[in-house]
């Protein structure tokens, strides 16, 4: 018989939480009887605990024997799972619903087709849910499909809008979920406001109840809050960690243990809205051609223990995520923007990179040491610019750009891969409001630091080689030989050859691209060659950096914002045995790496690629959204475009210098039928010959711009320059005389400006 391990357990219908926290807690076997008694049940609510229980079963959060139930510490041999991401063709999904503490993340499983019932790889992507039958592989996971789910409900995010006979829909801001859903319960929440629903069944026909009121979508800073909550990003801070953070920003720096370099004139060049400061830099010519220099890393590891508070919620959260309004970091504030953060005139606990450069470029010598370091100026990127341009940089300063000049030869030398791959930059005035959205500016101070990084970044992962420890390498693999078959056939369109049976390396695409004088054949031929491109990941295993042409890679250089740098720092410290600071009862005593992490780097290795992902994507998907806000009062004008993707059911162009992808469905082309073309990646009108490919560009115009989802729709324009007539479309009649788009009487969701579209 259970013991029940609480007897101030609330009463009544738990949820499903308070389920696994009895079943963490409680002792021996534990069936529904031990459940039902533990929350006092009675009749027609075990009723309800059973359906729960079958529920959360389904969801691989317990076993689902009947007899007894227990937490689940693997993965279910049938599971929902969710893909994660797509390589070379192949999905790999994590499980739906996993509540891992910080030891445990999610598992990642290699999606096998199934070819019986007709759920192909083809017919899977990113964020699609599966129910898949598991087994384990040798060291990883394979996962079997049954069949494929519906799109998730659970916490959707949508706007409010009502239909012509009263009732209410949830039109999402998810543009992968394209059905607006029936809303049951409107909770108090009225039409055009921003609400978080949740299932009130099973069924999707049950639709959907709002459990909490966002307010104006439209607001400022509200963007940035539905990619939070949609990617499940962690934002506030458990009262552990903000306790423990105050506590370690206080311990005192020991000055007799540390390098003292609060001497040299080290500098941090960021950018001029940066929250935190994690690097800065020195160097001095060595009177032989070369440089002695100086890379600071903020010291986080000295503040941040293994196995604290403070690192399990910084390991959950994997990195900082950076939005226009606002920041989400891995640290607390009083670490991340002030006691971590290397600003000028304080005293700062660092962990230096010293280096010696040649005047090839080449590192002679390197070493690593905790220090007290003093910057003497924050300065931003276009300020240091203007002083080395205008002929007024201090000594100090000038000196950066010198050794930077004999980096960049020797990394000339190294021909790593060269992309123009603009940013774009939205900048909010004082409300919040966009004032501005544009490409930032590639400096000559954006690449002096960038190299210093590089070099330094270089310099960790080598010196914890050389000392036979634990290394979190940045790995970035080779193209696979699938996406090398495939660009040959793509550039034999073109004309152009490509062997497959040469050396595969940065250079020959650099050479390749440099080779293409037609600016509209470079850029899609740049195109071409940023598909084949593998994403970079974070592993214990090194297989080199194939963007840098660099054998050994490891991020060092920012650990107030990457979890990854932090585990190389303390790494270090145990490599180097650099000061361990003296135990103190609240905090745990050990700046180096946990014995966990030792025996297991691949663990966190996978947890944190998959949080800088997930980063990744709210980040880009909140500036579409700033994008679609900042055109919505533009449509109907006229843009000049960019294809940068073509399937079977239209392409997709971008608005050159500004960015912004729209989809141009194949149905807005005309009456006249297009066939795609794969291999050429392009879509061929049957009678006209007219194609859209990759890389062209043509004037389009605006025809829809939705800032809740940050989707664009544009209109083609004839050989006479006359928008095109949509082949198809017809309104369908709703009641009180209306229009919708689909049959089924729902409403559009919100476009321009949230203007809802009858």
């Amino acid at each position: 018989m259970a013991k029940r391990p609480d007897n101030r357990r609330p009463q009544g219908m738990p949820r499903k939480e308070q389920v696994l926290e009895f079943l963490q807690s409680a002792e021996g076997i534990v069936g529904k009887r031990e459940i039902a008694k533990a929350f006092g049940l009675k009749g027609q609510e075990k009723i309800a605990l059973k359906k729960l229980l079958k529920d959360m079963a389904e969801e691989g959060l317990i076993d689902g024997k009947k007899t007894a139930y227990h937490r689940m510490g693997g993965v279910p041999k049938v599971t929902v799972l969710r893909v994660l991401e797509i390589d070379d063709g192949e999905p790999y999904a994590i499980p739906d619903s996993w509540q891992p503490d910080d030891a445990a993340p999610p598992p990642r499983l290699r999606v096998i087709e199934n070819t019986r019932g007709k759920v192909r790889h083809a017919a899977l992507k990113v964020g699609d849910r599966i129910l898949a039958r598991t087994e384990e592989a040798g060291c990883g996971w394979k996962a079997h499909v049954m069949k494929k789910l519906p799109a998730r409900t659970e916490g959707l995010m949508g706007v409010v809008e009502i239909d012509g006979s009263g009732k209410g829909w949830l039109a999402p801001v998810d543009k992968r979920i394209r059905q607006s859903t029936l809303i049951s319960d409107l909770g108090g929440a009225e039409e055009g406001q921003l609400v978080l629903a949740e299932p009130v069944g099973k069924s999707p026909r049950s639709g959907v109840k709002v459990v909490e009121v966002l307010g104006d979508p439209l607001a400022p800073r509200a963007f940035s809050l539905i990619a939070i909550s949609k990617h499940g990003i962690p934002n506030v801070f458990p009262e552990a960690t903000l306790e423990e953070a105050e506590l370690a920003a206080k311990l005192p720096l020991s000055e007799d243990k540390r390098e003292d370099l609060r001497h040299l004139p080290i500098v941090a060049i960021d950018p001029a809205d940066a929250r935190d400061h994690d690097d800065a830099i020195w160097a001095d010519p060595d009177g032989k051609g070369g440089f002695k220099a100086v890379i600071a890393i903020a010291d986080v590891a000295f503040y941040v223990r293994p196995g604290g508070a403070l690192d399990r919620e910084a390991r959950k959260r994997g990195n900082s995520v950076y939005f226009p309004d606002r920041v989400v970091p891995m640290l607390p504030e009083v670490l991340s923007a002030d006691v971590c953060s290397l600003k000028q005139g304080e005293d700062r606990a660092a962990i230096v990179c010293h280096l010696h450069i040649d005047a090839e470029g080449k590192v002679l010598e390197q070493q690593f040491r905790r220090a007290i370091v003093r910057i003497a100026e924050n300065i931003a990127y276009e300020d240091a610019q203007a002083r080395i341009d205008g002929g007024k940089a201090e000594p100090h300063l000038q000196n950066l750009w010198d050794c930077w000049k004999v980096l960049a030869a020797a990394r000339d030398k190294r021909d790593p891969l060269e992309l123009d791959l603009p940013e774009r930059r939205v900048m909010l005035d004082e409300q919040g409001k966009i004032a501005e959205i544009a490409i930032r500016e590639r400096l000559d101070a954006h690449r002096v630091v960038e190299d210093f990084m590089i070099a330094a970044n270089v310099a960790a992962a080598k010196a914890l080689e050389n000392k036979k420890s634990p290394v979190v390498y940045r790995v970035h693999e080779p193209p696979s030989r699938e996406k090398l078959v495939a660009l040959k056939e793509y550039l034999a369109t073109f004309g152009r050859n490509f062997a497959l049976g040469q050396v595969i390396t940065p250079g020959l695409f650099n050479r390749m691209l440099k080779d293409v004088t037609d600016e509209a054949e470079k850029a899609q031929v740049m195109e071409a060659v940023l598909r084949t491109q593998t994403q970079a990941y974070y592993g214990p295993k090194n297989a080199g950096h194939f963007g840098l042409s660099l054998g050994s890679y490891a991020h060092f250089t920012s650990p107030i914002r990457r979890y990854a740098d932090l585990l190389v720092h303390r790494a270090l410290v145990d490599a180097y045995g650099l000061e361990q600071p003296k135990p103190k009862a609240e905090l745990p005593p050990s700046t180096g790496l946990s014995d966990r992490d030792r025996e297991d780097l691949s663990r966190v290795s996978d947890a944190i690629s998959q949080a800088e992902r997930r980063a990744m994507e709210a980040e880009r998907e909140t500036i579409d959204r700033y994008v679609a806000a900042w055109l919505a009062g533009r449509v109907g004008e006229t843009f000049e475009t960019r294809i940068t993707g073509v399937q079977s059911f239209g392409f997709f162009a971008t608005i050159v210098g500004l960015g912004g992808d729209g989809l141009i469905p194949v149905s807005t082309l005309g009456a006249e039928r297009f066939r795609y073309e794969e291999t050429a990646q392009a879509l061929v009108g049957e009678h006209s010959g007219t194609r859209y490919k990759t890389g062209d560009k043509l004037k389009l115009k605006l025809g829809e711009a939705n800032p809740l989802t940050g989707a664009l729709k544009f209109v083609p324009f004839d050989s006479d320059g006359n928008p095109i007539e949509p082949r198809g479309e017809r309104p369908v009649p709703r009641r009180k005389g209306k229009f919708v788009d689909g049959k089924r009487g729902r409403p559009t969701n919100i476009r321009h400006q949230g203007k809802r579209k009858r």
